[in-house]
């Protein structure tokens, strides 16, 4: 429905690439291991709410996120989906998690004990997955003895599922994994005999979920390859990038040699040059680094470099080489591998970072259309807020 879109500015959602993404890791993952769809950061900027239900019918046992907020926006919208917050939430907003029957990470007795009183409260059961460090140093139970005994206390408190005994690797090389890993099992080999079991035991992300199978155990936690980005090393999953990012000429200018453009006069014109004025900017989540000839868009089938300081909100293009273009054409920012434009991949590398900041980094400014087949369908920010 494009005539509802408020915007020329707007990134497009292939939801059968995440349905097909899904799929190819469940099957990689195999009937024993438990997917978590790893959707913080608004779903890696797909949107979170709008892409959950593609993921729980195509293989998701549960919606990892990091934070109590995003947990709540997806329990509002979908209450009988399970959501597991893999980061801390302080003990004054425990009540909620509670309440909405969120699954929680915990590293700290006190924590659990704080848990197992609210679910006497409340007349629930808390479920809980305990997160034990094994060499990353951001969260987790230090790999001490003292650390174990605390986890048995935990399995042992009324009114707590400990559900879930999981670590993160560093991903720096084999040798490092090797060691982490090793450690994570034989914490879990101490707590089996310290009569601690745990229906999931998970150390593997979206890389390690592919490059080496031997650490999938009972879950995978995976993010990337649910959208297209590819991380992994060693291994093989087809996978397809489900995002692209559009807008429109908005505006034509005529710019003289020797005339100056955008902010500072960083790009002065070199000959007579037609240039392009774009309603993006890097408050959508283009990033900033790219103006001046380091960045290109895709317009009428030719890239085309960004001149000048990027805006916050517009940037301006040099369109000497398509004397055809026009204000109205489409304009490709990212593309998804099936044209000749930039894809995520080659964003990141040309902004020197990696391929998850790159989707992360969008705002909700630019309207999400979901494609599904034939359909499409706008899902702007406020209709989402006003379905929660």
């Amino acid at each position: 429905m494009e005539h509802t879109i408020l915007s020329d500015t707007r990134i497009l959602i292939d939801l059968d690439r995440i349905a097909g993404n899904m799929r190819a890791v469940k099957n990689m993952a195999g009937p024993q291991v438990t997917v978590a769809a790893v959707v913080k950061a608004d779903a890696y900027g797909h949107g979170a709410a709008a892409i959950a239900p593609t993921l729980m019918e195509n293989g998701a046992g549960l919606l990892a996120v990091a934070n109590l907020a995003e947990a709540l926006e997806l329990k509002k919208a979908y209450p009988q989906y399970p959501v597991f917050i893999m980061g801390l939430t302080p003990d004054r907003l425990l009540p909620l998690v509670v309440e909405y029957g969120i699954i929680q990470t915990v590293d700290t007795l006190h924590q659990a004990q704080v848990l197992s009183r609210l679910a006497g409260e409340q007349k629930k059961t808390a479920v809980i997955h305990i997160k034990y460090d094994t060499g990353f140093h951001r969260l987790g139970f230090p790999a001490v003895p003292k650390s174990l005994e605390e986890i048995r206390q935990i399995c042992a408190l009324p009114g707590i599922d400990a559900q879930g005994f999981y670590s993160h690797l560093a991903l720096k090389d084999d040798a490092s994994n090797k060691a982490q890993f090793t450690a994570f099992m034989e914490a879990a080999d101490a707590l089996k005999q310290m009569g601690c079991t745990f229906r999931f035991r998970h150390i593997a992300d979206s890389i390690s979920g592919v490059d080496d199978p031997e650490y999938r155990l009972d879950m995978i936690r995976t993010g990337a390859l649910l959208y297209g980005l590819k991380g992994f090393h060693r291994g093989t999953l087809a996978i397809r990038q489900a995002l692209t990012f559009r807008t429109r000429i908005s505006h034509i200018s005529h710019v003289k040699k020797g005339e100056g453009v955008s902010y500072d006069y960083v790009w002065t014109a070199s000959q007579d040059t037609r240039v392009g004025t774009l309603p993006f900017g890097y408050a959508d989540g283009y990033p900033r680094c790219l103006g001046n000839g380091k960045g290109v868009v895709l317009i009428c089938g030719k890239r085309v470099p960004i001149i000048g300081v990027l805006c916050m909100d517009q940037c301006m293009v040099d369109l000497t080489g398509i004397p055809q273009a026009r204000v109205g054409d489409e304009v490709i920012i990212y593309g998804n591998g099936s044209d000749a434009a930039p894809d995520i991949q080659e964003i990141s590398q040309l902004a020197g970072t990696n391929k998850n900041e790159i989707a992360a980094r969008l705002t909700r400014r630019p309207p999400r259309v979901y494609i599904h087949g034939d359909q499409c369908a706008e899902e702007s920010r406020d209709k989402r807020e006003a379905s929660l």
